[in-house]
C-alpha cells in the first residue's frame, strides 16, 4: 500500500471472495508509521527489531492503522461499472478481535505499548466469516483494561491462522521466497528445513518475522504457509491456482512425496503412462493389469497428481527383480526424480533379498548405464521373462548387481 501497489491485490481478494474463499486480511503499517515518525522528528528506541511504542509513537501507530483500514474498506467497496469490482458486494469487518499482552521489560528495555498476541477471538472471527464477511485485522491488540498495543502484523496473521485452523497462511513481502546456497528458489520446505534460515536472518527483519510466523503456523495445524512477493502482481493467484506455485511453501506434509502406489492412483497412472505408450516408449498396460500389479508400484505424488512411477516385479526363482514402467511426467523431468524412484526400487529389492535388477528399454539405455546398469543378453534374464521376451520390440537388456 505504501508503494501504491494495493489496487491489484484488492481485485484479487475480491475475486477469491466471489469464488467462496473465506478471507482474513491482516495488514501491516510499518512503512507508513516510519514515514510519520520521520516527519515528526521522532527516532524510536529499537531492540531486536521492535520499536519501543511510547505514547507519542502509539499516537502515530493508531492514526496510521485507522487510515489504512479505511483505505482498504473504501477500495473493497468499489462497485462502479468501470471497475473490476462491479457487481461484487463485499462486507469488510474489523474490530476488537485480537487480544494482546505487553512485551514488558526485556534485557533491561521497557517496551511500553509494544505487545504480542495473547489470543485471537476465533469464534467471533468465524462467525463473521460464516456470514460472508471479509475480516480485516490491523496490527493492533486490545486488553481487558482497555489499552491498545502495537503488534507485529506477521504474528497477528500467524495466530489468526492457527486459531481458525486455516487451510493457508499467505505472507506477502519483499522477497519472492527462500533460496538455497546456490541461489535457487526453494519451492517447498518443512518447518525443520526452513528454521535454520532463521539463524541467518537479521533479527526483526521481514524475512525473520515472516519465516518465524510461517514455521510456527505450519507446526500448529495450518496445512500450508506461503512466502510470496508483493512485487509480483500475479503472485497470489499464481500460488493458489497453479500446481507449482510461484514462491516458497512451508508445510508439515510434503507437497511432493514418493510413496507406495494405491488403487486410488490407477487413474493418475493411466494419464501418466498413456502418452509414453502412444510413443512406443512403454508397453501398454491396461487398467486391469495395473490394478492386479498395483502393489509392485511406487509413485511420486505432487499435490494429488501422479508425476512419476516405477514398478518392481519379482522373479524369486532367479533372485532377480525387473525394474519396469519407470516414467516421469514431461513437465517434471530434469529434477532427479528418476534417480529417486530407482533408489526406492533398489532399496525394496534388497529388502526382498534380490541380488540383481534388470530392465528392458528401447529409448533410455544410456541413462540406465549412467545409473550403474550394464548391457546383457537374453540368456541373463530369468527363464519366465526370457520366454516372454518380445523380439519384435528389440528392447535392450541391462542388469545391475545389488551386491
Amino acid at each position: 500500500m505504501a508503494r501504491g501497489r494495493g489496487e491489484q491485490l484488492i481485485q484479487d481478494l475480491a475475486l477469491l471472495h466471489t469464488l467462496g474463499v473465506r478471507l482474513v486480511v491482516v495488514f501491516g503499517i510499518r512503512p507508513q508509521v516510519q514515514q510519520a515518525l520521520d516527519a515528526a522528528g521522532i527516532d524510536p528506541v529499537r531492540h531486536v527489531g521492535r520499536w519501543v511504542a511510547d505514547a507519542a509513537i502509539m499516537g502515530h501507530v493508531e492514526r496510521v492503522a485507522a487510515e489504512q483500514r479505511l483505505w482498504l474498506e473504501a477500495r473493497l467497496s468499489l462497485g462502479l461499472p468501470n471497475t473490476p469490482l462491479h457487481g461484487v458486494e463485499l462486507t469488510a469487518v474489523s474490530g476488537n478481535l485480537v487480544m494482546a499482552k505487553p512485551l514488558g521489560v526485556r534485557e533491561g528495555i521497557d517496551f511500553d505499548h509494544s505487545g504480542e498476541v495473547r489470543r485471537v477471538r476465533a469464534a467471533a472471527v468465524q462467525g463473521l466469516l460464516d456470514r460472508g464477511s471479509l475480516v480485516l485485522l490491523p496490527p493492533l491488540g486490545f486488553t481487558s483494561t482497555g489499552e491498545v498495543f502495537d503488534l507485529d502484523a506477521s504474528e497477528v496473521a500467524q495466530h489468526a491462522a492457527m486459531a481458525l485452523a486455516a487451510d493457508k497462511l499467505i505472507l506477502l513481502g519483499e522477497a519472492v521466497g527462500l533460496y538455497d546456497e546456490s541461489g535457487a528458489l526453494q519451492r517447498q520446505l518443512t518447518p525443520s528445513e526452513a528454521e535454520p534460515l532463521l539463524g541467518q536472518s537479521e533479527p526483526g527483519s521481514e524475512q525473520a518475522r515472516h519465516l518465524a510466523a510461517a514455521c510456527a503456523a505450519a507446526r500448529h495445524g495450518v496445512a500450508r504457509t506461503h512466502l510470496l512477493s508483493w512485487h509480483d502482481h500475479n503472485a497470489l493467484l499464481g500460488e493458489l491456482f497453479t500446481r507449482d506455485g510461484v514462491g516458497t511453501m512451508i508445510t508439515q506434509h510434503r507437497y511432493e512425496q514418493l510413496r507406495p502406489a494405491e488403487l486410488a492412483d490407477i487413474g493418475g497412472l493411466l494419464e501418466l503412462l498413456e502418452p509414453l505408450e502412444r510413443r512406443d516408449m512403454l508397453v501398454p498396460r491396461s487398467r486391469e493389469r495395473l490394478e492386479h500389479e498395483i502393489d509392485d508400484y511406487h509413485v511420486i505424488d505432487r499435490d494429488g497428481m501422479i508425476i512419476g512411477c516405477a514398478a518392481l516385479h519379482r522373479f524369486g526363482e532367479a533372485e532377480m527383480g525387473e525394474l519396469a514402467c519407470l516414467a516421469i511426467h514431461v513437465d517434471y523431468r530434469g529434477g532427479a526424480r528418476g534417480a529417486l524412484l530407482l533408489a526406492a526400487i533398489e532399496h525394496r529389492a534388497r529388502r526382498m533379498g534380490l541380488s540383481a535388477l534388470f530392465v528392458l528399454t528401447t529409448h533410455t539405455a544410456h541413462w540406465f548405464v549412467e545409473q550403474g546398469f550394464r548391457d546383457a543378453d537374453i540368456e541373463a534374464l530369468p527363464p519366465l521373462k526370457r520366454d516372454t521376451y518380445n523380439h519384435a520390440r528389440k528392447s535392450k537388456i541391462l542388469i545391475k548387481s545389488l551386491a
